[in-house]
């Protein structure tokens, strides 16, 4: 049984109950999906999850299937309708135990359809982890064959199957293949990974694929992030070689197991994924085929414009008049930089459930509702949904995170006008040294070309070029006969600063942990005081950084992190995962006066090659003036 749905425009057909597209017809294409791949086909809601107290963030892959099907609202303006799923406790080793509901939503006049889903945890189930959960598209593989992610971000793609053995060889995980012997020659030595074409949240409104005969655009258009997990820097996967368009709502990609959504017995829970927009334009020219992403960013701007949608059927999708706004201005307080407090120009500024300073980035179960200041630091945030909420920011250009330790209530239509806020940074003395600039990533390091054997073409001369496949073994090959010294003074970090503290291959899967080095001089050393080490990690991976100063060999460290980090964004091609920020004693008597100084920076476990450390900013401040 199906359900059709056509609006003069496209025609979507869904299996009846199950909720699962099984066709687009647009502009003459029959279908714009995929139904003949060994795996998965269609589009599709899908979700992966474990047993409570696993560890990790694999589990079981769910393709949720609905068990009642409902047409909730059918006008000549709208249709929507439903796709339930309840959990069956005889059933629990295959369903994740939740209550689901899928919505399609069809326009008079849209060029596209939307798609949602209501995810409930009630009282009667017990606990498990929700480890990932989204909306896929499987693209006719004869028809699409150039995607975009961004203005700078787009290409023709090998075919799916240039990554089955024989046309393509697997390296270090399944997901990197070198295409050895793909269908079309211009591909042959290129390395296909989907991960190299993930984007941050901030940046993930758009993407999709271009198809040249006829000329026809599939987009995926996400208006807001608010249903996202992780702030505006999480990353994830976008569009990719099959070929796939993802929404993504939930996973740990480049974050970790913090980022799996971990249930109690009987937690009660329920949250809205979406609406997205699945948008499809066609140009009558196939000669400005690729005009169709410029109308598709356009496209972008009016759905940002229209959110919170109105039409969501839904009592729990929450329509404009029924949410809130917080208005005020972000300041930074840092006498050392100056004695007036100083706009917290271009600061992100967000709303998130109360938690700790920080929390944001690895809350995964409410809402999230972020903007950016301005260049006097004034921020205003709309479309807030009913909660409690906490304050939270984070500056470019000054370390740490800052938390407004007022609870913001918001109730529909309510206003909130918070004020100056201020953020004293962390700080204890004037800057004797720094490397690096405190923005979250590692990207103004030194980034190395890539291997040639191992290259993807896009990324050649790339402001991007960090996403190229394998960087991690070029740190042996440019310091084959010791680690990295980095000289105060001397050294420039844009060139003599790897962008990642990796491990060193000594053998075949045998490595070596790393240990850095940074040499400098401290004029009139005040050995009686305390001089404060700050450490800003843009990524770290199953690290331990271990600190030292002027003996390597002592035991134990002045400092150790002790094991972080599980972003794995080393193997994924990101040039940061997890923000942490270390703050480390030096006490005066350790340093030397007239000789040079050597901090040992060492990442000490060594079972992998993608365990490592991606720093954002190291600073030295010398003791406190006050």
């Amino acid at each position: 049984m199906q359900v059709v749905i056509d609006n003069g425009i496209l025609q979507i057909t869904l299996t009846k109950p199950g909720g699962i597209l099984t066709v687009i017809q647009y502009k003459g294409i029959d279908n714009l999906l995929e139904l003949h791949n060994k795996d998965l086909n269609g589009g599709f809601w899908d979700l992966n999850w474990s047993q409570a107290g696993s560890s990790g963030t694999r589990g079981k892959f769910d393709t949720i299937e609905g068990t009642n099907f409902e047409v909730i609202v059918e006008s000549e303006e709208q249709v929507e309708v439903s796709f339930t799923r309840t959990w069956d406790p005889s059933v629990q080793a295959d369903h994740a135990p939740l209550h689901i509901d899928k919505r399609f939503v069809m326009l008079r006049g849209a060029s596209g359809f939307f798609s949602y889903a209501i995810f409930e945890h009630l009282k009667d189930m017990p606990a498990f982890n929700l480890n990932t959960t989204r909306i896929a598209f499987m693209l006719n593989k004869d028809k699409f064959k150039y995607m975009a992610v961004a203005d700078n971000r787009q290409r023709y793609m090998p075919h799916p199957d240039d990554r089955l053995p024989g046309r393509g060889e697997e390296l270090a995980y399944p997901e990197a293949v070198l295409l050895v012997n793909p269908i079309e020659p211009e591909f042959k030595g290129e390395v296909d990974d989907k991960y190299q074409y993930s984007s941050e949240n901030k940046d993930n409104r758009v993407h999709g694929w271009i198809c040249f005969d006829p000329p026809v655009g599939f987009w995926q258009i996400t208006p807001s992030n608010e249903f996202r997990t992780g702030g505006p820097l999480k990353q994830d996967l976008t569009s990719h070689v099959n070929p796939t368009t993802l929404a993504i709502f939930v996973t740990s990609h480049y974050a970790g197991e913090d980022l799996v959504v971990k249930f109690g017995a009987g937690e009660i829970w329920k949250k809205v994924f979406g609406p997205v927009f699945i948008y499809l334009n066609s140009i009558p020219d196939k000669n400005n085929a690729l005009s169709l992403w410029n109308n598709a960013k356009e496209q972008v701007n009016k759905e940002v414009n229209n959110w919170p949608y109105s039409f969501p059927a839904s009592v729990d999708f929450p329509k404009s008049n029924d949410r809130g706004k917080v208005r005020g201005r972000l300041l930074v307080q840092d006498r050392y930089i100056s004695k007036n407090n100083v706009p917290a120009k271009n600061a992100f500024v967000g709303l998130a459930v109360p938690g700790d300073v920080g929390s944001w980035q690895r809350e995964c179960k409410g809402y999230q509702f972020w903007t950016t200041a301005d260049e006097e630091g004034n921020f205003t945030i709309e479309n807030i949904r009913a909660d409690k909420y906490n304050i939270y920011a984070w500056v470019p250009g000054f370390i740490g995170d800052y938390k407004y330790n007022v609870e913001i209530i918001i109730t529909p239509g309510r206003d909130i006008e918070v004020g100056d806020l201020v953020y004293q940074p962390p700080r204890d003395g004037p800057t004797l040294w720094e490397i690096g600039i405190p923005d979250r990533s590692a990207a103004e390091f030194y980034v190395p070309d890539p291997n040639p054997k191992f290259i993807n073409k896009l990324y050649v001369n790339h402001p991007d070029r960090f996403r190229q496949y394998g960087l991690w073994e070029r740190y042996a090959e440019l310091y084959p006969n010791g680690d990295l010294v980095y000289t105060i003074g001397t050294s420039d970090y844009k060139k003599d600063w790897f962008f990642a503290q990796v491990n060193r291959k000594i053998g075949e899967n045998t490595y070596k942990g790393t240990t850095w080095q940074i040499k400098f001089k401290i004029e009139n050393v005040d050995h009686t005081k305390t001089y404060k080490l700050r450490l800003a990690l843009a990524s770290a991976h199953r690290s331990e950084l271990q600190v030292r100063i002027n003996d390597p060999e002592v035991n134990p460290p002045i400092f150790s992190s002790g094991v972080i980090g599980w972003d794995n964004a080393i193997a994924r091609h990101g040039i940061h995962g997890i923000y942490w920020l270390f703050n480390v004693d030096l006490h005066g008597a350790q340093l030397l006066e007239e000789d040079y100084n050597t901090i040992f920076l060492t990442q000490a476990n060594s079972t992998s090659p993608f365990q490592g450390i991606m720093y954002d900013y190291i600073r030295l401040e010398g003791p406190s003036s006050s």
